[in-house]
């Protein structure tokens, strides 16, 4: 934007204001440096000069101190004025002779001053009264301090006022500022030329402008630089040696402008500067700036051949990627180059490289031509390559090439002829049956298909029109005229599908409105469908209907005109749709509910849902889709169906109700067997039974609980349906039966779900239950025995199946209790479930299975104690006899030693045997069995230690009695 140039130049000023400010501050703060450090001080005389001159003068001894310290000051004006002689400037460019008189100023100026000094004017008007002989080397010294001191103030004072342009030319941010200064500075040379007393003359004014020109000439070699000028973006290279070139050329531009003013004027001396010490190295640097811009725009104008568009059009990208990279190879001896392109010395090798350069672009230019050449045989498109050549003619680009370009118009017009017979082809091919767009009916979307073929030849005939002269040729004209015989053809078939479709709409769309909104037959023929006992119902909305619609709408924006009962029928369209969709949702509505039915629930419910088919009836007999009141019929149709679905799900309320409560039911356990009191102890028999009749006579209690409150239940259904509370509805006598099964099937689950279970108990091998083993004599016999276990399990099994009496059954045709009957012999007889539930086979298998399965598990334990049998000798025996016989026989003490032995082992070894046997569910204890064995043993053992002891008195009393002989004797 321009406000946004002017505002960016301004930033640019600003900046380089700044910068040369500071570094104007920084050379004054070193000058001053210097200055400090290098001043050249004139040494005062040691002795006081107090006093009238005269006297001063009168007296020798002063005089010569004084003559001594003048010669002193002599030799440091002299020796400081050599000095600065011999300095030249530091630096080729303008500022360092800026610098350079700055430099001589301020140490001329210091001594300067320092002769002005009261003393220093003393001392020399006492030696000039003393008629001393250094007057005469004063005056030289001094004058030529003042002159030198004068000529460095002028120059400074002068060159100051163009100081700020040899900064711009400097430090200026980019060529447009030295652009700019160039013609201001050399106003600003002409004012010095023409004020200064120094400047004024060939031999200041010529070294100056050559430092001028020698600052310009850096300032492009350090910004124009070959080896990254290529890699930069294209204009911007392109821009910058452009303004080098401009700068180049202007510095001399504005010298002969300058020059030319000056000789105008007449009064001023006229500038004969040696123009070959000026503008010889700018005339040539500007011939090599002029030399790049040229080779940029030659790969601009290749970049433009080469491009996007003819690689779309051409279909050979690969090859234009090789002849781009060939283009890019172009520059690559400028950016390898092994001297300076911009000294003159190597003005010949630089002109070798540009021939080179020049033949190489020939070469490129030619495969270019060549490539075209071929391409445009084979075109991908005849209007994009048409595009491409309008745009080559507005484009910069080889004129060669452009030339090539525009002779390829007839290859184009043969590439458009393709394009005409593929299309032809594809109209011909797809005539009976085109494809269509989505949505797009039949008819419309034909005549789409037809205009889109024909779009597309006609848009690139339409492009040809602005180039004239092509189709004005003879292949122009052959061109037009394939054209307008396909679009005749075309328009041709678009007229017959519409005159079809006309007359078949007059004919069709009266009948299709007068059909009924819904259909109501027994076969399930058309989705979506909804059906109840044995009615099945759909939308009559006809999709030839539909059609005829879309028909209307794509037909009159392709600009036909329509017949008027389709166009209103058209306009409808959004009415049809809120019709279909409305009668869609509460046919679909109705459909869930009546899903949601079981067949108990639809023949209570019957009346309900007659009636509700009594509000479809105007639907599929009296209203058709010219009908004022659909929108009524609709509402009319959901308020009924909101009313049957309040009352279905107050039915669904009260059966869900019903079926938690059996839910509940058949979740109970009726075999609820009491915990293991330790790990080693379990419940005896009785009271594992005991336990289980308990637990099972307080869920019993809540079972019938939940049963008696499903009467009421029903009652309630039955208020809602018939709006009344009897118990007994004629209507309901099918939904009582249904629930009377449910009650049936539940109870039975439950019966059968937990005789399995205690069965698989029984059957498992966790212990639940434990018995006792118990000895008397003669036999080892369990406690309790096996016929009280059989008998226990038998009926707690009975008792179990025994529960479905205390549920009550209903009289037929309500949910009230039977009442007690009486029967034979005036018996009492309650009708309940448990006639039915009992005669179950599956029942009576569980029944049966699980007391043999108890008993088969006692007779394996009876085996299992016959091994102690093989102890029954120590209670069957009759011990006293058996020690008798055995005393009678008068055994040696290893006799007895053996019985000992053999019944100690016993009396060990019996304690050593499992005392714990686990069967399945039944946990036999042995411990009581073991100890009465024990102490049989040990019975015995004491016995034959009685009759040892017995048997060891007799004989050793009658060894005493025969000691007592024997003694006696002697």
């Amino acid at each position: 934007m321009p406000g946004e140039t002017v505002e960016y130049h301004s930033i640019q000023l600003i900046r380089d204001e700044f910068l040369m400010n500071v570094q104007k501050f920084a050379s004054n703060i070193q000058r001053t440096m210097q200055q400090l450090e290098g001043e050249i001080k004139l040494e005062m005389p040691t002795i006081s000069v107090e006093g009238e001159v005269s006297d001063l003068a009168a007296d020798p001894e002063t005089v010569d101190i004084l003559e001594q310290c003048v010669i002193n000051w002599l030799n440091q004006i002299s020796i400081a004025v050599e000095g600065q002689l011999k300095k030249t400037p530091q630096g080729k460019g303008p500022l360092a002779e800026i610098e350079f008189w700055r430099e001589r100023n301020a140490t001329l100026s210091a001594l300067h001053e320092q002769t002005k000094l009261p003393i220093v004017r003393k001392v020399l008007d006492v030696i000039k009264e003393s008629d001393s002989m250094l007057v005469a080397n004063l005056q030289p010294v001094f004058t030529e301090l003042f002159k030198l001191h004068t000529e460095a103030s002028d120059n400074v004072r002068f060159l100051s006022t163009v100081e700020r342009y040899f900064k711009n030319i400097t430090h200026g941010s980019g060529f447009h500022v030295v652009l700019d200064t160039i013609p201001a500075m050399m106003s600003a040379l002409r004012m010095v030329w023409i004020i200064s007393r120094h400047y004024n003359k060939d031999e200041r004014m010529i070294p100056l402008m050559e430092r001028i020109a020698w600052e310009i000439a850096e300032r492009v070699c350090r910004v124009v630089n070959l080896r990254t000028l290529f890699k930069e973006n294209r204009a911007s290279a392109q821009n910058k040696t452009l303004d080098a070139r401009n700068t180049l050329k202007l510095w001399k531009k504005a010298y002969f402008d300058t020059r030319a003013k000056i000789e105008a004027s007449g009064r001023e001396a006229r500038w004969e500067f040696d123009r070959k010490r000026l503008f010889e190295r700018t005339d040539y640097m500007a011939t090599i700036c002029q030399d790049l811009s040229d080779i940029l725009q030659v790969l601009e104008e290749f970049y433009n051949i080469f491009g996007p568009e003819l690689k779309a059009v051409t279909g050979d990208p690969k090859r234009i990627d090789d002849v781009l990279c060939r283009v890019d190879g172009l520059v690559t001896p400028m950016e390898n180059l092994t001297f300076d392109p911009f000294s003159i010395k190597s003005s010949q090798f630089w002109k070798y490289v540009m021939d080179e350069f020049k033949i190489e672009v020939l070469v490129i230019e030619k495969e270019a031509k060549h490539f075209i050449d071929e391409s445009f045989k084979t075109l991908r498109s005849a209007e994009a390559a048409f595009d491409m050549l309008l745009k080559f003619k507005h484009i910069r680009s080889r004129e060669a090439v452009n030339r090539q370009m525009m002779m390829k118009f007839n290859d184009i017009l043969a590439q458009y002829c393709k394009e005409i017979d593929i299309i032809n082809k594809i109209f011909v091919q797809n005539l009976e049956n085109p494809p269509l767009y989505k949505n797009h009916p039949p008819v419309a979307g034909a005549i789409y298909w037809e205009r889109s073929l024909f779009f597309r030849i006609k848009h690139t005939i339409l492009r040809f029109q602005e180039v004239q002269e092509i189709l004005d040729s003879d292949r122009g004209q052959e061109v037009k005229q394939k054209y307008l015989e396909v679009g005749k053809t075309m328009k041709e078939y678009e007229d017959r599908k519409y005159e079809q479709w006309m007359e078949a709409t007059e004919q069709v769309l009266p009948a299709l409105m007068k059909k009924s909104l819904l259909t109501k037959s027994s076969t399930a023929a058309e989705e979506p469908l909804t059906s109840e006992r044995g009615a099945v119902f759909a939308i009559n909305f006809s999709p030839a209907l539909r059609e005829i619609i879309n028909e209307t709408k794509y037909l009159e924006q392709l600009g036909f005109t329509v017949p008027e009962l389709a166009r209103n029928v058209a306009l409808q369209e959004d009415k049809f749709l809120r019709y279909t969709d409305g009668i869609q949702r509460m046919l679909d509505h109705y459909h869930t509910l009546i899903g949601t039915l079981n067949e108990a629930e639809s023949v209570l419910l019957n009346d309900h849902s007659q009636e509700l088919l009594r509000v479809f009836r105007s639907g599929y007999k009296r209203l058709n889709w010219n009908s004022l009141g659909i929108g009524d019929y609709i509402t009319g149709c959901k308020q009924a169906i909101g009313k049957f679905e309040s009352l279905v799900h107050q039915i669904h309320k009260n059966a869900d109700d019903i079926s938690s409560r059996l839910t509940l039911i058949e979740a109970i356990n009726l075999f609820k067997y009491p915990a293991a009191k330790s790990e080693e102890e379990l419940p005896g028999v009785k009271e594992f039974f005991e336990h289980i009749e308990r637990e099972r006579a307080r869920d019993v209690d809540h079972m019938v609980r939940w049963y008696l409150a499903i009467g009421p239940l029903l009652t309630k259904v039955e208020g809602l349906v018939v709006h009344t509370n009897t118990g007994k509805a004629p209507r309901l006598a099918s939904y009582y039966e249904y629930w009377e099964k449910k009650i049936y099937e539940v109870l039975t689950k439950l019966i059968l779900k937990n005789l399995q279970s205690f069965n698989s108990l029984i059957l498992g091998n966790v212990p639940l239950f434990q018995t006792e083993t118990i000895l008397t004599a003669p036999e080892i016999i369990l406690h309790p025995n096996t016929n009280e276990i059989d008998k226990m399990c038998f009926h707690c099994v009975r008792n179990c199946v025994e529960i479905t009496k205390h549920f009550v059954r209903w009289m037929n045709g309500s949910c009230i209790e039977c009442p007690p009957q009486k029967g034979e012999e005036e018996e009492v007889v309650i009708i309940n479930f448990y006639n039915d539930i009992s005669l179950n086979p599956q029942i009576i298998e569980q029944a049966v299975m699980i007391p043999q399965n108890v008993h088969r598990i006692l007779i394996n334990l009876m085996k299992y104690l016959q091994k102690w049998k093989r102890y029954r000798p120590l209670w069957k025996l009759d011990k006293a006899i058996v020690m008798e016989k055995f005393a009678s026989k008068k055994p040696p003490c290893v006799a007895y030693d053996e019985k000992l032995q053999f019944y100690s082992k016993i009396a060990y070894e019996v304690m050593r045997h499992p005392l714990i046997k686990d069967e399945h569910c039944i946990r036999l204890q042995l411990g009581h069995l073991a100890n009465t064995v024990q102490e049989n043993a040990k019975s015995w053992v004491i016995s034959l230690g009685k009759l040892l002891n017995e048997s060891a008195k007799e004989e050793l009393y009658s060894l005493h009695e025969e000691m007592e002989v024997l003694n006696r004797c002697v």
